[in-house]
């Protein structure tokens, strides 16, 4: 067996063009140009990269797209000023403040002043409490991008057993909500699981999400099962290069699995245009209009 490849650069393009059409009606129908406002600070250079991106893919869709970049000397004080005047700017439907930030600043502090309606990130204690019960209008855009391939590819995932390997508050934990809210059973492993092997060989769903290269190996896949892999880690080849390879060992695992994301062009893909996603429905919620069908 050799696993299909889930090709995430393709649901990405289909997902843009949805929201194209979208942003276009909301413009001609209401007047309303989704806004999406990013801050940056300090001069983190993967950082400036994503922001770079998310801005130019802003800007594609037809979103005002405004970028705030402040010195890695900025204040805490600094920081909640501006995401203060960002909640108080009409013009600014969606903001995201990128992560990790100086050692200075706290992020629970940053992200508690967060507007929720405005949070496009969905990392708010308000939306992770509203995706608990089954209430989010905004998720965590790379959970958010899993479940949209799991949906593309698999159809209903109801009745699957699904592992997700990592609780982080950014994809760990949103992701569980997710799969469980779409009627899998669904484990959640992490360092202190005991025989996590055993427990991956269960699962018609491997997530996994812990940031180390190739940690999870071929065999601990279960014949048939479908990968996702939201591991991206920077490694050094034999010969001296600097390669990307995902948390799944791929070529193992892609010998065993029925389908499985790849890294890069996998659920990166879908993280940006999620985020997109998200700003274009805050648009709308934050006008009283009826929510986008994406």
């Amino acid at each position: 067996m050799t696993a299909s490849m889930i090709d995430g650069k393709l649901h990405a393009a289909a997902l843009k063009a949805k929201i194209a059409v979208a942003t276009a009606g909301l413009k001609a129908e209401h007047g309303l140009i989704p806004g999406l406002a990013t801050v940056l600070v300090g001069e983190d250079p993967a950082s400036e990269v994503y922001v770079r991106n998310k801005n130019k893919t802003a800007e594609a869709l037809g979103f005002k797209s405004v970028h705030h970049h402040l010195p890695a000397s900025a204040s805490e004080a600094e920081v909640l000023a501006l995401v203060e005047a960002l909640n108080a700017d009409a013009s600014v439907h969606g903001i995201l403040v990128q992560l990790p930030l100086p050692k200075q600043i706290r992020e629970q502090a940053v992200l508690d002043a967060l507007d929720p309606a405005k949070d496009v990130d969905a990392l708010t204690p308000t939306n992770a409490g509203l995706l608990l019960s089954g209430r989010a209008k905004l998720v965590s855009c790379t959970p958010m991008g899993v479940m949209i391939l799991l949906q593309e590819t698999l159809g209903a995932i109801a009745g699957k057993e699904a592992l997700v390997i990592g609780r982080s508050l950014l994809f760990g934990k949103p992701a569980a909500q997710l799969l469980l809210a779409a009627n899998a059973t669904v484990t959640m492993a992490h360092s202190k699981t005991v025989d996590l092997p055993a427990v991956a060989r269960r699962a018609d769903i491997l997530v996994a999400a812990i940031g180390s290269p190739e940690f999870v190996r071929g065999s601990w896949v279960k014949p048939g099962a479908t990968v996702i892999d939201v591991g991206i880690n920077r490694v050094t080849t034999a010969e001296g290069k600097t390669k990307l390879v995902g948390d799944v060992a791929y070529d193992e695992a892609a010998a065993v699995a029925a389908r499985i994301t790849p890294v890069p062009g996998g659920v990166g893909a879908m993280t940006i245009i999620c985020l997109m996603r998200n700003t274009l429905i805050a648009a709308s919620a934050q006008a009283g209009l009826p929510l986008p069908t994406l």
